[in-house]
Parts: structure tokens; sequence; C-alpha cells
């Protein structure tokens, strides 16, 4: 581990409704900088970000139906096809929790298809957002199940906008249970470099954070380049 592949772990994160274009120029130029793997935005704003990221190696991802997952299917593969038309390389889309937890299994998987189906033919990375604060671990299994079917690039503990962000327990379940193609993204309240070494050291794929600056300054501050 060097501060290059710790950089490559995080999808720096700016989801914040009142953020302005010149908090998305200091949020694309540390991107920038740092070389993390994507800029994880809303999808309004990734026509803008991508044209300022299009000289580095810095994926544009965008967020659907966020945060809530309260949209229909239709609605999210649309803002999907739109975000990636606007220049989005990866899409983390939020499952319907309150489907999920009404037991209607049949429409999480269909609308997992369907946009993992978009994502899958226009060469574009998928992530499934759980939202873990608001499951139980029975939900949480059913949801990887699904998810083993279905094969999304990611699974994802949560938006951090719920109750809770992403727990170490939540993280091995999910690891445990997703198959041997659908890799783990932990987000939501990752703040520090022991936990997101901790995360790493687990065996996640990708950080999504709000501090991945300050953690990987942290990383230089310790072991140095």
């Amino acid at each position: 581990m060097n501060s290059e592949t710790l950089a490559k772990y995080f999808d720096h994160t700016l989801l914040k409704a009142y953020a302005t274009d010149s908090d998305f120029d200091a949020f694309c130029a540390d991107c920038a900088k740092y070389s993390f793997a994507m800029a994880a935005i809303n999808s309004a704003p990734v026509s803008y970000v991508k044209e300022r990221l299009k000289n580095t190696s810095v994926h544009v991802g965008a967020a659907i139906g966020f945060p809530l997952g309260q949209t229909t299917i239709a609605s999210k593969v649309f803002e999907t096809k739109d975000a990636i038309a606007n220049g989005a390389d990866e899409i983390d889309y939020v499952c319907n929790i309150g489907q999920l937890k009404s037991g209607n299994f049949n429409l999480v998987r269909e609308e997992m298809e369907a946009i993992v189906s978009v994502c899958r033919e226009k060469g574009i990375l998928s992530k499934v957002i759980f939202e873990n604060c608001y499951l139980t671990d029975a939900e949480k299994l059913n949801l990887c199940a699904i998810a083993r079917d279905v094969q999304p690039d990611f699974i994802k503990t949560s938006t951090g906008f719920g109750t809770g962000g992403a727990t170490f327990a939540d993280v091995s379940l999910m690891l445990s249970n997703c198959g041997e193609k659908v890799k783990v993204k932990a987000a939501g309240g990752i703040r520090t470099l022991e936990d997101a070494l901790r995360l790493i050291d687990m065996g996640v794929s990708r950080i999504g954070s709000t501090a991945s600056v300050k953690i990987c300054d942290a990383f230089r501050e310790k072991y140095g380049e």
C-alpha cells in the first residue's frame, strides 16, 4: 500500500444539495490532485464535473434515485440514461427500500436488472446502494441474494444520508454473501485512516467518503509516499 494505491480506493463525494459551482471546482481540483477512483455527485452536475475532469483518470459517478430510492423503475432508468449521456462513467442507485421491506422482491429484482442492464450495455459500472441502517440482516441477505443473480459491479452499504453509515458488521455480511463477481463499496461515516485501512483489509474494493483528502493526507503523514 502506498498513497497512490490508497487514493484509488476512494469515491470522493460531494452530494450536498447546496453545493455551488465554486464548490465543484474545488472538489474537482482535489479529485484531480489525488487521482481518486471516482467523483461521486448527484446527476445534475455530471456534465459540469465531467468537463473539469476530462484530462484526468478520475471517473464521474452519478447517484440515482438519491437519497431515498423512492422513485419508479422507469424514472430511475431515465435518470441513469440521462447521466450516462451527460458523461457518467459509474452509476450508484438507491434500491427501493420500502418495497424491499414490504417483501416485494420481484420489484427489487426488476429494478436492479433494469438499471444494471443499461449500465452493462453502455460499459458503465453499476453499484446498488442498500441503505443498511433501515434493513434487518434478513433483508440485507435477500438483497445480496438478488445481487448474486443480477451481478451489478458493486453493492454498497449506505448513502450517507440515512440514520447510520457503514459498519464493519454490515461490510462483513455483504462480503460473505455477495458472491465472487460482485464487489463491496463501503460508504457513510468513514472519516479516519484507521477505519479506511481496516475496511480495505476486510476486502472492500471502494470507499465512499467526503473525508478522502483528509484520510490520504493522514496516510502520507504517517507512512510517507
